[in-house]
């Protein structure tokens, strides 16, 4: 029996990890990292034989005690986190130094390619440091739609994105999190590969609207701002300036690229077709209604 350390784990993808390595009557201890440990017990009192440590990325000290007789790590990288060496190189140095050597990373589609994104560095680190990886390279979340922009949804029955009129793969991250806990009981399967995991739609944000609209009764509606504008109405809503650069990034930049390439390792890994936006829609209704 191997101890998988779950990084993020009260995170959307972090539990729905946990969740799918239960389904699938996981062999392996798996220990939730947290940063408060009653909290996460209250979270997940539904799963009696998940362990627990306290992990937190701002917190060095815990790497030490967390990464104690662990075998295989799956890592997260928190939003408001992008120094590389303040943050990740020094886990990645303490992993080595407990002799971990397998480490399954949640990246995003197209990392190799864009050396401005935290991912890529992140990527590089593991490599480096000749740790057996898989990196999950997935497309564009469909629950941003519940959770990044749900607010302006339910307030406002708007989307304002600088996303014009650019074409977005959407997966469901419970897609993710199934794929993530087969490569977490199987990792020497899947050793030093990047997996790109996507939905079998691009769509871009209008035509997703009409999808949702098609099921509500409460119609909502897209707006297409400058990035300018875009930092302004969000900066005086309060959001985090390297939120709102972030929220730029991964919505302008794709109106200047290629569609994104649609992958089947999700149905070739599972023998299932992945969500779609429709099925998302219907699922999450009590959310976007």
């Amino acid at each position: 029996m191997k101890k998988i350390l779950i990084t993020g784990a009260t995170g959307n993808i972090g539990m729905d990890v946990i969740k799918h390595l239960f389904m699938q009557k996981t062999e392996h201890q798996i220990i939730a990292g947290v940063r408060n440990i009653e909290k996460a017990k209250q979270l997940f009192k539904n799963y009696p034989n998940l362990n627990y440590t306290h992990f937190d990325f701002d917190d060095q000290n815990s790497f030490q005690q967390s990464l104690h007789n662990i075998d295989t790590v799956f890592l997260l990288r928190p939003p408001h986190i992008d120094n590389t060496d303040i943050y990740f190189k020094p886990l990645i140095l303490e992993m080595k130094s407990k002799g971990i050597r397998n480490v399954i990373f949640l990246s995003v589609q197209g990392a190799e390619k864009s050396k401005i994104i935290p991912h890529n560095r992140i990527e590089k680190l593991i490599v480096e440091h000749q740790l057996n990886y898989v990196f999950l390279r997935p497309s564009y979340f469909m629950q941003n739609l519940t959770t990044t922009l749900w607010e302006e949804i339910h307030n406002n029955r708007l989307i304002s994105l600088p996303a014009g009129n650019a074409l977005f793969n959407w997966i469901d991250i419970d897609n993710i999190a199934e794929v993530a806990a087969i490569v977490l009981n199987q990792p020497v399967q899947y050793q030093n590969r990047a997996i790109e995991l996507t939905g079998h739609e691009n769509l871009n944000f209008k035509e997703v609207v009409s999808i949702i609209n098609q099921q509500t009764t409460n119609k909502i509606s897209y707006q297409n701002l400058s990035p300018f504008k875009f930092y302004s109405l969000k900066a005086k809503e309060g959001m985090d300036k390297t939120m709102i650069l972030v929220m730029i990034m991964l919505h302008f930049l794709p109106r200047f690229q290629k569609p994104p390439v649609i992958s089947d390792e999700y149905e070739r890994i599972t023998g299932k077709k992945p969500t779609t936006i429709s099925q998302f829609v219907s699922r999450e209704i009590n959310k976007l209604d």
